[in-house]
């Protein structure tokens, strides 16, 4: 009854304080860490112990999936050489500077170091994505940041995993096996990932129940989770592709109202998870650091040179990656600009935290590993430190660098597009009016609001009033031709997707809108 109740108390702190942080226009992230961690310091307050099934198999699945459905497939192929290179290079390079550092400073030594590394190696999906949604990047560096954080999870778990079993066996690294155990974690995720996400297909192509069809896209992140688990290959792998190859179909798989609903649903989840999720970082953090031994109070001074140690091995792995992509235009002009933007991105966040819960408590020969709690609090202080420092001046970073696209440039973008789709509907209309084949009352009415949205395009399209009374017959051969008029402008907005002109924001934002008006057309 205490868990039940102490999990509603961080939904309420996690709603007020998200209220707050959109209002002052703050990373809500950043500021649920702060709070939870002014919280936790508070006489009273209960000790908090996040508990590593709770991570892996309740909150992880949801949050990777959401995250990976937002994955433009166009900007993903554009990336996907960079995004190699970071997603094994970089972690492989983070995990060996970082042992280095730890046991030059700490009194860790070499295998719980080596553990240390390989937990922070890897950026995390979740808080990227959440610190993201308020950056105005251009589309293919967002998507890099993006998907780096996405597949570099799984290099990493190979490394926790070798990396523990050298610290609770005290054996020697095998480094052939590591490289199959790789293969099978990342290729079998893979797989698994991209069965469940064909399964789904067959499945929400035959559903229109919104009931059903809502239900079905809660569990799918967890039936590509735990059948990878079982399969004994990496669930993270499998909830990602999972969620990129359903997010490229999401619009053909089901109808408007069902999209919007499926929206409304996914986003109160995604709320309630992160901000619960970044709580728990801040509240847990007090916990570790009581149950760290008296010879370990030099702690925030190791933590700050991990996580200086990880936004250097970054900035240097990206700094030669940028001019080499800036020799081959690979990503468009860069400079050293986008390195930083880049670098300061590489947020730590529930993946490392989730990745140092899951270290063993005792060796194999029954000895407690007494370096555990170490390894704990370095690991949640290293998180806390990048998502309160790097989250709270990322903005005031990438607008230093000149990178973000200007607020007018995206509604120019937006206005063009919603006037191509305008023309595209009047042209439709023209053809059936040569047809002769729809009443006069009902072309003049779609006409005028067409007509409207072509006047100001920029206005989200409302509908217009008539100065008639149609009948009932006229009524319903609006609605009909409006459906098939909307038909015919989502065409012509996946049209000029494909042809590159304009950005997948742009086009969720106009099929949002299209959505909702063919659901306001099904309520009259």
């Amino acid at each position: 009854m205490r868990s039940v109740g102490t999990v509603l108390a961080l939904v309420v702190l996690a709603t007020v304080v998200a209220t707050f942080a959109r209002r002052w226009r703050i990373p809500a992230p950043s500021l649920l860490v702060v709070a939870g961690l002014a919280v936790a310091l508070l006489p009273g307050t209960p000790q908090i112990q996040i508990s590593p099934q709770v991570i892996g198999l309740v909150v992880l699945p949801p949050l990777l999936y959401a995250s990976a459905e937002d994955m433009p497939w166009r900007e993903l192929r554009a990336v996907w050489k960079p995004v190699g290179l970071l997603a094994i290079g970089l972690v492989i390079a983070s995990a060996a500077a970082v042992a280095a550092v730890t046991v030059w400073v700490t009194p860790l030594n070499w295998q719980m170091a080596f553990v240390l590394g390989a937990v922070l190696a890897s950026t995390d999906p979740v808080a990227v994505t959440a610190l993201g949604r308020r950056l105005a990047l251009p589309p293919r560096v967002q998507v890099l940041v993006q998907a780096e954080s996405l597949f570099n999870d799984a290099t990493s778990l190979v490394l926790v995993r070798v990396a523990a079993g050298i610290a609770i066996a005290s054996a020697a690294a095998n480094w052939g096996a590591a490289g199959g155990e790789f293969l099978l974690l990342a290729g079998g995720g893979t797989v698994i990932g991209a069965a469940v996400a064909g399964l789904i297909t067959v499945i929400r192509r035959r559903t229109e129940d919104p009931v059903l069809e809502t239900v079905i896209a809660l569990v799918t992140p967890y039936a590509a989770y735990l059948l990878a688990e079982v399969a004994h290959t990496s669930g993270v792998t499998s909830c990602v592709v999972a969620g990129v190859v359903l997010g490229g179909r999401g619009d053909r798989l089901t109808n408007a109202r069902i999209r919007l609903q499926l929206h409304a649903v996914y986003g109160t989840v995604v709320f309630l998870l992160e901000s619960v999720v970044f709580s728990l970082i801040g509240l847990a953090l007090p916990g570790e650091v009581r149950a760290l031994a008296d010879g370990d109070r030099s702690w925030p001074l190791y933590a700050v040179a991990v996580a200086a140690t990880l936004v250097a091995v970054r900035l240097l792995w990206l700094a030669p990656l940028s001019a080499v992509m800036q020799r081959k235009g690979g990503i468009g002009r860069l400079n050293w600009r986008l390195p930083m933007v880049l670098t300061w991105a590489g947020t730590r966040g529930v993946m490392p935290l989730a990745a140092a819960l899951s270290i063993p408590e005792v060796a194999k020969n029954g000895t407690p590993l007494t370096d555990r709690p170490l390894v704990l609090v370095l690991t949640t202080s290293v998180v806390v430190v990048t998502l309160v420092v790097q989250g709270f001046t990322l903005a005031p970073v990438v607008r230093a660098s000149g990178i973000a696209l200007e607020p007018a440039h995206t509604a120019r973008e937006e206005a063009r597009a919603r006037s191509r789709l305008a023309h595209a509907g009047l042209a439709r209309l023209e053809e059936l009016a040569e047809l002769e084949v729809v009443p006069d009352v009902v072309l003049d009415r779609l006409r005028r609001g067409l007509t409207a949205r072509l006047d100001d395009a920029r206005e989200r399209f409302t509908e217009q009033g008539t100065d008639g009374t149609p009948g009932e017959s006229a009524d319903e051969a609006y609605r009909q031709l409006r459906r098939d008029l909307i038909a015919v402008e989502t065409t012509e907005l996946q049209r000029l997707y494909d042809a590159h002109a304009i950005s997948d924001t742009t086009r969720r934002r106009l099929q949002r809108s299209l959505d909702l008006e063919e659901a306001r057309l099904a309520d009259v």
